[in-house]
């Protein structure tokens, strides 16, 4: 079977294609295999400045870090999330699908839509997860072995407040030298979320024996629990499908 150009950007990166043969397949989970697996977290410093308290339940938090199945899969797993999304940000509606999405021309980034207790977790300490085990901020348009702007690190503030916390702990980070190089991570205006097709919903979870998943994201889930264990919750809250 003759396998187009998208449908070959999909077995690069992080999508289940339903009616690939066989033959298809084995090469993506070569191909997963081959980058070495995930890399490891980074314990960095909390953030200096947070969202005040307030006596609100219920908050929302967009984050973009490569694949959406390891940032969901991340935040599925932290005390005080109340669901976790995966989805489509940054660019238009008529184009929020995985195919359009996949070209890399849409402006949308493979994102996940996190709704949290602040009384719970603070909308800094969940960027303190996004930024240690969540994915690498230092790699521009890329997540291991998938890359695109599709990819990449992106923080999408519902608010000012928010928008203030990320700014300043982006240059916070920065400034400690936590990591070897800049963060590329950019505080986007643009925070309309589009949720993602079905299959994609709760996929590390779904899939634990997937080689994307084997190779990528549970060893972010394993990150997770040894650098957050308060944080750290064995069973994740799912999104209902």
């Amino acid at each position: 079977m003759k396998i187009s150009s998208s449908k070959m950007r999909s077995l690069r990166h992080c999508s289940l294609i339903t009616g690939l043969v066989l033959a298809s397949a084995f090469v993506f989970q070569n191909n997963a295999w081959s980058w070495g697996g995930a890399e490891p977290a980074v314990v960095i410093p909390a953030p200096a400045k947070d969202e005040p308290a307030g006596s609100s339940h219920s908050e929302t938090a967009l984050f973009a870090g490569g694949c959406f199945w390891g940032i969901q899969g991340v935040f599925q797993h932290v005390k005080g999330v109340t669901s976790a999304v995966s989805g489509y940000t940054g660019g238009a509606a008529q184009t929020a699908s995985y195919e359009q999405v996949s070209a890399g021309d849409t402006g949308h980034a493979e994102s996940v839509k996190v709704t949290f207790d602040p009384t719970q977790i603070t909308y800094g300490e969940l960027l303190h997860i996004f930024f240690s085990v969540g994915h690498n901020p230092t790699e521009l348009n890329r997540q291991g072995p998938d890359t695109g702007s599709q990819y990449r690190s992106a923080i999408f503030p519902m608010n000012a407040a928010q928008a203030e916390v990320a700014k300043a702990y982006i240059a916070q980070l920065n400034a400690s030298k936590s990591y070897r190089d800049p963060l590329v991570t950019k505080v986007e205006d643009n925070a309309h979320f589009y949720p993602a097709e079905a299959y994609h919903q709760n996929f590390l979870n779904d899939n634990p024996d997937y080689p994307y998943i084997v190779v990528n994201d549970l060893p972010k889930i394993k990150d997770l629990e040894k650098v957050f264990p308060g944080d750290y919750r064995e069973k994740p809250v799912l999104v209902t499908k």
